[in-house]
């Protein structure tokens, strides 16, 4: 069944470096959405923010959820049990995730109603972090190891979507610091959903060693760089 509404969600913990580039995206793959009759609702999660998160959110139509957590998990959940109270046939609803330090393609809401369509109840999209922010020798590997077209399946909070009912079905997010995307995605391959790795609307996330979780996409990258560095990878 092909889904009629979206609804964003993005966890944040200070970000006031990056947050603007995030949800100008996620405007423009909104508006893109719209214009085809797909109703699109967002909602940011700020959690624990102490910098100037909160003012740049409140420059966009968003819904602006601010809670205490520090724990990625619990905004994750918190986030879209708001957005799913907006969705008038849940049947027909879709979430999508993303984080705040990365940025969205103008195809990101579409390509996962497209994969709803289909038949799709879980999107786990691939993710590339900003080169600006890695050595050339690491934009290199990555690029190596990496081939458009055969998305290689790993679960990316900044990329991830589903349909409604899965969520209600395995229970949510896991309020965990991190890898509650992870274990999301083991629980609706478990019950038996039908899942899709797609590269097709790939998200650029920040390049960055040193995240806002205690390993996370960040941590992946320093491992890969100390492996370059030390002549292993």
């Amino acid at each position: 069944m092909i889904a009629t509404s979206v609804h964003v969600v993005i966890p944040v913990h200070n970000e006031e470096g990056l947050l603007q580039s995030c949800l100008d995206a996620v405007q423009g793959a909104s508006a893109r959405a719209c214009a085809l009759g797909i109703d699109v609702h967002t909602v940011v999660v700020l959690d624990a923010c102490t910098d100037r998160s909160a003012l740049i959110a409140r420059r966009y139509p968003v819904e602006i959820i601010e809670i205490d957590a520090g724990r990625v998990g619990r905004a994750r959940r918190i986030g879209t049990d708001a957005a799913l109270r907006h969705a008038d046939e849940e049947t027909r609803a879709w979430v999508a995730h993303t984080d705040a330090d990365s940025i969205v393609p103008g195809n990101w809401i579409t390509h996962q109603v497209a994969l709803s369509a289909g038949g799709s109840d879980v999107m786990i999209g691939t993710v590339r972090p900003d080169f600006a922010d890695l050595t050339l020798r690491h934009v290199d590997h990555w690029r190596a190891t990496h081939t458009p077209g055969r998305p290689n399946g790993h679960v990316h909070g900044a990329n991830l979507g589903f349909r409604a009912g899965v969520y209600r079905h395995v229970g949510g997010f896991a309020e965990v610091p991190e890898h509650e995307d992870v274990t999301f995605v083991a629980a609706a391959r478990a019950a038996g959903f039908v899942l899709t790795a797609s590269d097709v609307a790939e998200v650029m996330t920040s390049g960055r060693f040193v995240g806002r979780t205690p390993g996370g996409y960040a941590g992946y990258l320093a491992a890969q760089e100390e492996m370059l560095e030390s002549g292993v990878a």
